[in-house]
């Protein structure tokens, strides 16, 4: 505005100078004309009342500047003013946390076979997902068969003890008479060895009899442990061989999670390390680190730790899981999340001194709990005041008003101290 008022002033003053010319007349020349000449206005006139006319534009421009000059500083105060809250640093014992996911298994599982061969399944008694006890008997093979075979063995038994007693009787004469000189010593060995192949002949038939009774009691497949039912490949009718698999057990129901931990990690863990497993829709499960392994994946560079589950509660084996490894606490500085300012790709806390003036501070994040976040580095302290939110509206020197109700952040930063997250 001053500017436009400047240039029409100039512009009034050249018009002025251009009308006037050099004729100007003396004023005792004025008087002297004709009253018809008196009535047009001189050029001296109309300069001298421009030229007064630009003193008094003059002299307003210079007034209303002067009235803005003295209303900026109080309008550059009010706009760099900003109410703050502050807080102080918290120290407080963190739970540092290694975050792990790996799947749930059996802790050990078993498998249940035929031992007999050539027999059809006739019955199946459990299915998957049954919880069955040590001696159960889960299926049925026919006994028909074994149970033939194993009357054979014991008549076989029976002939076998007729031979041996036989045997033994005519050996028994047959020393006697040796004895006395009536039999010669080959008749007399003769009569030994048929007693011995009798002796032989009943062991052989008491073990055959043994092997039939063993045949008809595995025609009954018991479950070798406590456990829960977790495959099931028999099927009534079919005809299996020995050793072909019927069932799978997870014995005494137990599982277990096996997280993958990186390999810079993993010399931190250490067995009975209290872990805790993440389910969507479902509080959080426990367990414990049972064991670590000796060696580590060359192709993902992780290694497996074996984590206890006293209560598995909904998971199953077979399930991909998050989880956490909680490590002993260690001392933590943290301040509030709405502290930080981000800018340019790093963090910011906005530190006020003494005279409530902004000092803008980069640092580095670590762990973070709850709402609150660990800050690394000498570059904070507990006695250092901190704008809790709205650091993203100041700048490094910017004034800021304080309000008086400054506080700390200790009792935040330890209530949630149970919850600490890797960054």
């Amino acid at each position: 505005m001053i500017a436009v008022i400047v240039i029409l002033i100039a512009l009034v003053v050249l018009v002025a100078t251009d009308q006037g010319g050099g004729d100007e007349s003396p004023p005792d020349e004025a008087e002297t004309q004709p009253d018809s000449d008196r009535r047009q206005v001189s050029p001296f006139t109309i300069r001298r009342v421009l030229t007064s006319t630009a003193v008094h534009l003059l002299g307003a421009t210079a007034l209303l500047t002067g009235c803005s000059r003295a209303h900026a500083p109080a309008a550059a105060e009010a706009k760099a003013a900003l109410t703050v809250e502050l807080v102080a640093p918290a120290l407080a014992n963190w739970p540092e946390r290694i975050e792990a996911n790996g799947s749930i298994a059996a802790w050990q599982e078993s498998v249940v076979g035929a031992e007999v061969g050539d027999l059809r399944l006739m019955d199946v008694l459990v299915n998957v997902g049954d919880v069955v006890t040590k001696g159960q008997v889960l299926a049925r093979f026919h006994a028909e068969g074994p149970a033939a075979d194993l009357a054979l063995a014991e008549a076989g038994v029976a002939q076998a003890e007729a031979v041996a007693a036989r045997a033994g009787d005519k050996a028994a004469r047959a020393r006697r008479l040796g004895n006395s000189g009536g039999l010669s010593q080959d008749d007399l060995l003769q009569y030994e060895a048929e007693e011995k192949a009798g002796a032989a002949q009943l062991a052989s038939a008491r073990a055959q009899l043994q092997l039939q009774r063993l045949r008809l009691l595995y025609t009954e497949v018991r479950a070798p442990d406590d456990g829960v039912i977790s495959v099931r490949s028999a099927t009534v009718g079919a005809v299996t061989g020995p050793g072909t698999e019927l069932f799978r057990l997870i014995r005494r129901g137990r599982l277990e999670w096996r997280a993958q931990v990186p390999a810079d990690q993993l010399a931190r863990v250490t067995r009975d390390l209290l872990a805790t497993l993440r389910v969507a829709g479902q509080p959080d499960l426990t367990g414990f680190v049972r064991q670590v392994s000796p060696v580590v994946d060359a192709g993902t560079l992780n290694g497996l730790v074996y984590v206890d589950l006293p209560d598995p509660g909904p998971l199953r084996a077979g399930m991909f899981v998050t989880g956490e490894l909680l490590l002993p606490a260690t001392p933590a500085l943290s301040v509030p999340e709405q502290a930080l300012v981000f800018r340019d790709g790093y963090h910011y806390l906005m530190k006020v001194d003494d005279a409530n003036r902004v000092r803008q501070a980069k640092v580095l994040t670590g762990r973070r709990s709850g709402r609150m976040v660990e800050i690394l580095g000498p570059h904070l302290t507990v006695a250092d005041r901190i704008v809790r939110s709205g650091g993203s509206f100041l700048n490094d020197g910017d004034t800021v008003r304080v309000v008086a109700n400054e506080t700390a952040v200790g009792g935040e930063g330890e209530s949630d101290a149970e919850g600490v997250d890797r960054p």
